[in-house]
């Protein structure tokens, strides 16, 4: 494996008393088969709005040339690679095209075919209506810093209404990990989730990030139940699930810069709000490239 997943950690390098003629010959590691042909798929948390610098058609997409599959396509040596990501997709538009200021983003399954060897797809956030969600909770919460607006919001009917939404999205997420197969039948296909947003214990940061403590608590589980029906969906697809939620605990939203890998309400980094900066998608880009280390090729299956 080419990194661990603490690769913020540099590898030391221990001198010995033994001579170099001596030393054992270093075990030849195997060579990652050439990906020729690479298509990310996916919603803002693949596309990375406001990262610099914005690339592709239509500018409203707001992809980055440093998203995480510009990452994966780099440090893979992609000959071709197409970014069909979109800021604001949800599973419809992977399917079927996607209006966005100044155009309109063609289904993104059309930068499929036969040979295409890899596909990256980052789906389900805006199926759940992610964007209403931090608006919500951000307008809801202050109100109450000691209680938990938020969750007496979604919860008010006596039935969790995200967990619903969750429950909705799980069959709109196998259907388009099947038409990638059917699209591109020899493709590794890596579905990769969501990076830690919230910290993963304790009461958050408030007021910095205006979310109480009892809705930190519920906004966490909220975004673990939607990585968990993601993995779900993977596995039942056959394709590889990307956890990028464990590695990433520690470098949530209340995190100084330098640390933090995904942005608050307030950006310090250029970047979307709640979305990951740059450095959060180099390291979620190595985290990919790591989970494709450790699976085959179905070609070669």
């Amino acid at each position: 494996m080419r990194r661990s997943p603490a690769r913020w950690v540099a590898p030391v390098l221990l001198a010995t008393a033994i001579p170099l003629a001596t030393a054992p010959p270093a075990a030849a590691q195997p060579e990652q088969t050439p990906v020729q042909r690479y298509v990310a798929l996916g919603d803002s948390y693949a596309a990375g709005p406001l990262v610099p610098i914005p690339t592709g058609e239509p500018a409203g997409c707001l992809r980055s040339n440093q998203n995480y599959p510009s990452v994966v396509a780099r440090e893979l040596g992609a000959g071709e690679f197409r970014d069909a990501s979109c800021s604001g997709a949800t599973t419809e538009n992977v399917t079927g095209p996607q209006s966005v200021p100044l155009g309109k983003n063609a289904p993104q399954l059309d930068a499929l075919a036969r040979d295409t060897q890899l596909v990256t797809i980052s789906i389900g956030g805006n199926d759940i209506g992610f964007g209403d969600i931090i608006t919500e909770c951000a307008t809801r919460s202050p109100l109450q810093p000691t209680g938990s607006a938020c969750k007496d919001h979604y919860t008010a009917d006596g039935t969790d209404q995200l967990t619903r939404q969750i429950d909705e999205a799980a069959p709109k997420v196998a259907r388009v990990l099947a038409a990638i197969e059917e699209r591109s039948p020899d493709a590794r296909v890596l579905l990769v989730g969501y990076p830690v947003i919230l910290p993963d214990e304790g009461p958050g940061c408030f007021p910095v990030v205006p979310f109480s403590p009892g809705d930190v608590d519920y906004l966490r589980g909220v975004e673990k139940a939607l990585n968990a029906m993601l993995a779900d969906q993977a596995s039942a697809a056959g394709v590889n699930f990307v956890d990028t939620y464990t590695p990433s605990i520690g470098h949530d939203v209340c995190q100084l810069p330098g640390t933090k890998w995904v942005e608050g309400l307030v950006p310090t980094a250029p970047a979307a709000p709640i979305h990951p900066n740059a450095l959060g998608m180099k390291e979620i880009g190595g985290m990919v490239v790591d989970a494709l280390a450790d699976e085959p090729s179905r070609a070669a299956a």
